[in-house]
Parts: structure tokens; sequence; C-alpha cells
């Protein structure tokens, strides 16, 4: 799975343009790739057809937004890095995908609290894209608070970030 880490610095220029995005997520759409059935085991139908070992499928860029300390304010960064995405949610290529934000949090705070937190961060990239015109049935929020730590000192800020990936049909 590709990882793009977003700093929390501002730049003058996003690190992911709209069209790296869209060519990203229009590559992980399968236009109805051939099927067949096999009768047998995993390992006797992949040597019988000669496949290869699948690779773990794409669902997402982990284009991450970081955020400072108990906030949920989106920085001029931030924004930025939204305004791509927004536009590369409205291509064409993209216009049947649905996608998941996934607000995270450090450690600090209570499991409480920092469900809350989560949940605040991914609503405001969520209003921050239906701002920008994207259907807001194309997006879904979701606070994870603590979980799935992207480095793991669980203190450290890079943990306090919102992830988008694309809803599973």
């Amino acid at each position: 799975m590709a990882t793009v880490l977003f700093s929390t610095h501002v730049y003058a220029d996003p690190l992911q343009k709209s069209e790296d995005i869209v060519k990203f997520f229009a590559g992980t759409i399968d236009h109805g790739a051939a099927r067949g059935i096999c009768v047998g085991t995993e390992d006797e139908c992949k040597s019988k057809t000669g496949q290869k070992e699948k690779p773990p499928e794409k669902t997402g860029l982990d284009m991450l937004i970081n955020f400072s300390l108990d906030s949920s304010e989106l920085d001029a960064k931030a924004r930025s890095e939204l305004d791509e995405f927004a536009k590369a949610l409205k291509d064409d290529r993209l216009s049947k995908l649905s996608f998941v934000v996934e607000g995270y949090t450090d450690a600090s705070g209570s499991a409480t609290y920092n469900e809350g937190l989560s949940q605040r961060r991914a609503q405001s990239v969520t209003a921050f894209l239906e701002s920008n015109g994207i259907e807001a049935t194309r997006i879904k929020a979701v606070g994870l608070g603590e979980a799935n730590p992207r480095n793991p000192d669980p203190y450290d800020p890079v943990n306090r970030r919102v992830e988008m990936r694309i809803k599973a049909q």
C-alpha cells in the first residue's frame, strides 16, 4: 500500500497534485476483470492457472493530514492538500467512488476524549471537502481515536492525523 506522510509544516505547493491522486485511485477500480472457477485448494488452482500471489489491493493513498495537539483545525498546509484532493474527487474518473475519512489521535488524553477529537478531525476534513463542492454522500467521517498509530511511540505527533481511503462497497 502506498503511503504519503504529510508534515504539519506550511509549504507553498501541496505534496500531492490532483492528477496524481486521480491516477492512483483510478488504478484501484476493477473494470470487470476475468474470473474463473477452479476446483481444488488455492495452491492447486494457482498452479493450474499459473497465477502468482496477488499483491494486497490498494484501498487508499494514505493521504495524511496532520493536526496540532488537541486540535481539529485545518492549517494552511492541510487546506492546500485538501484543495487538491477536492479537485481530484471532481474528476470524472473518480465520480463513482466514495471515500472514508478516518480521524486519529495520539495517546494524549483519555480514550473517550480522543474518540471525540478524532471524529471532530474527520468531520473538519469532510466539511472542508463539502464546502469545495464534494457531495456529502461520497464522504463519510469516522473517528478511530488512538487506534492504528502511524508511529509505535503513541505520543508521536504523526499519530494526530486524518487519512482518506476508498470506501469498500
